[in-house]
């Protein structure tokens, strides 16, 4: 008797739950079955065990990593988060970890909580009252939106378009949350220009590993502020951020172009990255580049932009080289500039080593510019390809050895093996545009390169792509490039501390004070 008696009540409550719903399948009057103790809590009712509620927080979009939790929590409002967080650090007799989880658009199980707790950040969207992105303005500050860390950034867009406003940094997919996005960099072709996004930031309240509810900012709470942003979920829940806004650009216009040669492509990217004052007019919006290669068509999922017609010039362009190289730019318009746009496009590209008759231009709204990659996933989706496993590998490659990374690893690994049937990103950002005090991790070098991998695999296919992206690490460290991955995976210590490099002391302090019992994102297996 007394062994049950001293069995922990969170356990019991997970295993009431459970009970519960293999009897009978759907929830009754769970509070009459909770101990005393619990029933005053006010997260008790939202806690989830269900086989459906389970297998939802036991995969993320990668696929590959499956790591079931005790339970999820569905919170409906901010103070269940703070009233779960602050239970499991005053709970000594059976601490649990914690994963805030949005879109679950993690690739190796970082959004998980194996027998711990995850927080469906997405359900706070359906219970908040009000709305969640409030768009205002002061002297100081200017235009700028409060946003609830729970909201996608598509829709955040809209929001703020309706007043005419746009933030200016996004990631390449729009259909991720706020704080899902802080808490890695957010990164996409703007980046060289406007920074990542957690550059775009003027204050976060954050949930502590201790469950204190906390604003931050540069001025006020300044470590906490620095340690989220970049910091993988170590150090806090964001539950709300300040993101600066300025005038939307009604229209976009969108280029791409084909380069045979890397020095070219590469030496092309750096000088117009190179332009990249906020208000310098004569400057790009947006710049990115990717590889083309014969195992799969230019027009991917993440948009379809070239003329059928033109498909066969392009695929005879790739089989003659091998890989060819696109760049692709965009420079932002509205009613004022549309009538200099084409010119000021025309001098950035005066000098450009681009293959002749290998230009492709569009002209479409700023809406559907950033939200190009919807009508791909849209399209997976329908034809049930959206869920299988993504191998992805993301890495920040500085830019003195760029040109050994494509001759190792695109040419002598990726063509070599032909199996990348995926996007392959290459693009170059400006160092200064980032902030060191945050928690973010990138290359010491002035500009560096993301590069991205984005596989997608048969369900049994996956491991042939994990072979490669281990390769190619195995390249990188023999041949002494100092890559950072991004969305890092690491499996000891010992590589999240070479990985994090002089910035390993302080995240480490950091842990220590803001999360001391080491219960928050688990998944990504940093300290735990």
């Amino acid at each position: 008797m007394s062994e049950i008696l001293t069995i922990p009540p969170y356990f019991l409550v997970i295993l009431f739950i459970t009970r519960l719903l293999s009897t009978t399948g759907k929830y009754k009057e769970l509070s009459s079955l909770l101990l005393p103790k619990l029933v005053s809590l006010d997260f008790a009712d939202k806690l989830r065990a269900d086989p459906e509620a389970i297998e939802s927080a036991s995969s993320d979009y990668g696929n590959i990593v499956h790591r079931k939790p005790a339970a999820v929590l569905c919170p409906s409002s901010v103070d269940d988060i703070v009233n779960l967080v602050k239970f499991a650090y005053n709970n000594y007799s059976f601490p649990f970890t914690i994963a805030a989880r949005g879109r679950g658009h993690s690739v190796r199980g970082q959004a998980m909580a194996h027998n711990g707790v995850v927080v469906d950040m997405m359900n706070l969207r359906n219970h908040k009252k009000g709305t969640e992105i409030i768009v205002s303005t002061n002297p100081s500050l200017g235009f700028y939106a409060d946003v609830g860390g729970e909201q996608l950034w598509i829709d955040v867009l809209h929001a703020t378009m309706e007043h005419g406003l746009a933030p200016v940094s996004f990631t390449d997919y729009l259909y991720l949350t706020v704080g899902g996005t802080l808490s890695n960099a957010g990164i996409s072709g703007q980046t060289f220009r406007y920074g990542p996004q957690i550059s775009n930031v003027y204050e976060m309240d954050v949930i502590t590993g201790k469950g204190e509810l906390v604003t931050c900012s540069a001025k006020k709470n300044s470590e906490l502020f620095y340690a989220v942003l970049g910091g993988l979920g170590q150090f806090g829940i964001i539950t709300r951020a300040r993101i600066p806004l300025e005038p939307a650009p009604k229209r976009v216009k969108w280029v791409r172009m084909f380069y045979s040669d890397f020095s070219a492509f590469t030496k092309d990217q750096e000088l117009l990255i190179s332009v990249n004052g906020r208000k310098e007019k004569n400057a790009l919006d947006y710049l990115e580049g990717s590889l083309l290669m014969d195992q799969g068509p230019p027009n991917n999922w993440r948009s379809s932009f070239f003329p059928s017609s033109d498909i066969p010039k392009i695929m005879s362009l790739v089989n003659q080289h091998g890989i060819v190289y696109c760049l692709e730019v965009a420079k932002y318009y509205d009613d004022h500039t549309q009538h200099t746009v084409d010119k000021e496009l025309q001098e950035l590209f005066n000098g450009l080593s681009f293959n002749t008759g290998f230009t492709f231009e569009k002209d479409v709204s700023l809406v559907q510019f950033l939200d190009r990659v919807r009508s791909g996933e849209l399209k997976l989706q329908s034809q049930g390809l959206w869920e299988v496993p993504h191998p992805w590998i993301n890495l920040f490659v500085p830019k003195s050895r760029i040109s050994d990374f494509n001759s190792g690893v695109f040419r002598d690994i990726v063509l070599k093996r032909n199996i990348t049937t995926g996007p392959v990103l290459v693009y170059p950002m400006n160092r200064n545009k980032w902030d060191d005090r945050t928690s973010a991790v990138i290359p010491e070098e002035d500009v560096f390169y993301a590069v991205g991998f984005l596989h997608s695999s048969g369900y049994d296919g996956w491991q042939a792509f994990d072979d490669q992206n281990k390769e190619l690490l195995e390249f990188c460290d023999k041949a002494g490039i100092k890559i950072k991955q991004y969305f890092p995976h690491y499996e000891t210590k010992e590589e999240w501390s070479k990985h994090f490099g002089t910035k390993w002391r302080t995240f480490q302090a950091r842990k220590a004070h803001f999360d001391p019992k080491m219960m928050l994102s688990p998944g990504q297996r940093i300290f735990q």
